[in-house]
């Protein structure tokens, strides 16, 4: 940031130093067993099968107790990063390079299907290596384009066909629900109808059960009570697991009789997200039962086909980031205001961060400075405190690089369809739009309908300002080079950021 001249600094620290309530966040395979051969990308290990009658399946045996840093088959999986595998595997970035040294220094996602040697260092109780559905198939990407809710709902007799709920500000049809969740989460819409249907029969009994009728997915939680609201909060949970162990944050779980179990190293981040939503909710019978191939994985597979056929890989080998510069006009200083926090609802992905423009008042006011475009692109969504810019410019956004904003007033927003160029104003920063105390905007990356967590291997970088994370959300800082900007709710001088770039 250039050096402000004393005047104008001391202006805007009285600005800033009336907010100090007001800015806050949004509140919104390896080496086998001796007889099972390699695992690779889209090749499942065959159980053996469940006897008639059996509620519990047979366990996949264990692996193989390796000697301290033994090398082990694996391929990469979509969305792997080195730091991620370095954990899964008990081992260090270091060592995973020596052993593969065609990796390059600038690497950030590993190119799926690629074959690796991976030191482990032996960990006991890794669980199960079923991978229940690829992760192209567990987000709202480019799989699921083409792909239509309401027509799928209506050819199944179940219950859901006729359900009906006032949701996000109008009555909605089931598939409209469905596809809401499944758009603001950035989830599947096929793997909330397989969730339904495994839990609560919605596509093929006529009714729920009276006991069910709360709480169909079963978290009796009143905060949750319904159908829409129960869609809702499993679709926060699932993304909190899914980018947990994208981010190597989510490595065992703890069964509800206290036991621990490791995740195999050789899962991917979809099915460890279903380990842990199955663990949340069952008992440890029926949680292995639900992570076997006779459980859920089955339901998905009768309803929409064997989900390893075809599969996509939505995260290519050393994507990058395109140019992003600040998301406000040039030579305006803004606070950072809310370091890295979840992009829609709560946990995980830490992948929004926000800013707060200058203000006279505290609170929620009218503010008549812009927001602008990061990147040049076309609005894809601009409804009631949301904008959504397509980078690629196809008009779907589960393809491709896309940036979210959230808290855009009503008033000035710009039209859907709008073609931005970098630095285009997109409308005045507000409350609307969610639970916020201050005006400001959220802001937040997908790519192939995947949320990109603000710091790690792709880490934010808007004109070179780079994300890291704080010790907890909100918390955190921007940096370049020797320069700090650090995100405090109070608007301090610490946390102006000046934008340079057009």
């Amino acid at each position: 940031m250039r050096q402000l001249h004393n005047h104008r600094f001391q202006d805007l620290l009285l600005v800033f130093a009336l907010l100090a309530p007001l800015f806050s966040g949004c509140n919104l395979p390896l080496n086998p067993p001796a007889d099972q051969a390699p695992l690779t990308a889209g090749q499942q290990p065959q159980a053996t099968p469940t006897q008639p009658g059996s509620p519990t399946p047979t366990p996949y045996p264990g692996r193989p107790h390796y000697a301290p840093g033994e090398l082990v088959d694996y391929t990469a999986q979509t969305g792997d990063t080195l730091p991620s595998l370095a954990v899964r595997f008990n081992t260090s970035v270091e060592e995973i390079r020596a052993a593969n040294p065609f990796i390059p220094d600038t690497a950030t996602t590993m190119p799926p299907g690629m074959p690796m040697k991976i030191p482990t260092y032996y960990l006991p109780l890794w669980g199960s290596p079923y991978r229940i559905i690829p992760d192209s198939l567990f987000i709202n990407g480019p799989a699921q384009v083409g792909f239509n809710t309401t027509e799928f709902i209506q050819q199944h007799p179940g219950w859901l066909k006729s359900y009906v709920d006032f949701v996000g500000g109008s009555n909605r049809g089931s598939g409209e629900i469905v596809d809401y969740v499944a758009r603001n989460h950035s989830i599947s819409p096929r793997l909330l109808l397989a969730l339904l249907e495994y839990q609560a029969g919605a596509l093929t009994q006529p009714a729920l059960p009276d006991e069910m009728k709360d709480f169909p997915l079963g978290n009796p939680d009143w905060a949750y009570k319904g159908t829409y609201m129960q869609m809702n909060w499993a679709a926060n949970l699932l993304n909190n697991g899914y980018y947990e162990y994208r981010q190597a944050k989510l490595s065992s779980i703890t069964y509800k009789d206290g036991r621990l179990e490791r995740l195999d190293p050789g899962l991917n981040a979809a099915t460890a997200s279903l380990h842990n939503y199955f663990n949340f909710l069952y008992q440890p019978d029926r949680y292995e039962h639900a992570i076997s191939p006779e459980g859920f994985a089955m339901t998905y597979s009768e309803l929409f086909g064997d989900p390893w056929q075809n599969e996509q890989s939505h995260i290519p080998g050393s994507l990058i980031q395109p140019e992003l510069i600040l998301p406000f006009q040039l030579g305006d200083i803004w606070a950072l205001t809310g370091g890295p926090h979840s992009a829609w609802g709560t946990g995980e992905p830490f992948a929004a961060i926000d800013f707060a423009p200058p203000s006279k008042f505290a609170g929620c006011v009218p503010s008549g400075v812009w927001a602008t475009a990061a990147a040049p692109g076309l609005v894809v969504r601009s409804e009631t405190g949301q904008v959504m810019i397509d980078i690629d410019g196809d008009g779907d956004e589960r393809t491709g690089w896309v940036l979210f904003y959230l808290h855009i007033a009503t008033e000035g927003r710009i039209p859907l369809g709008t073609y931005v160029r970098r630095g285009d104003a997109i409308g005045h920063p507000s409350c609307e739009g969610g639970s916020a105390t201050g005006t400001h905007i959220h802001f937040v990356r997908k790519y192939n309908g995947e949320w990109m967590p603000a710091q790690g291997v792709l880490a934010y970088n808007l004109e070179g300002w780079v994300a890291f994370n704080g010790s907890q959300a909100y918390l955190g800082t921007l940096r370049r080079e020797a320069q700090v900007v650090t995100a405090c709710t109070c608007s301090n001088a610490k946390s102006f950021i000046e934008s340079h770039m057009r």
